[in-house]
């Protein structure tokens, strides 16, 4: 998956968590649940979109490696 792949579907995954965000300028280095006010709920529906977006288990130990946008992407990339 390269980075724009990754990006194009973290920001689909919040936009499907978070309707709000679509279109919405997502900042890559700040904490999503305090830029788009997400609750624990509402992280861990994105987590789950993720991992069906992408086909791949995302362990509950990674869930901080998707923080934030950045972070994200470099998860999915490598």
């Amino acid at each position: 998956m390269t980075e724009s792949e990754a990006r194009e579907t973290l920001l689909a995954a919040l936009a499907e968590v978070a309707p709000e965000t679509a279109g919405a300028d997502v900042e890559g280095d700040v904490e999503l649940t305090e830029q788009l006010d997400l609750d624990s709920m509402d992280f861990l529906s994105y987590i789950t979109s993720v991992s069906e977006r992408t086909g791949r288990e995302i362990p509950e130990l990674d869930y901080p490696r998707l923080r934030t946008l950045d972070d994200g992407v470099a998860y999915l990339v490598a």
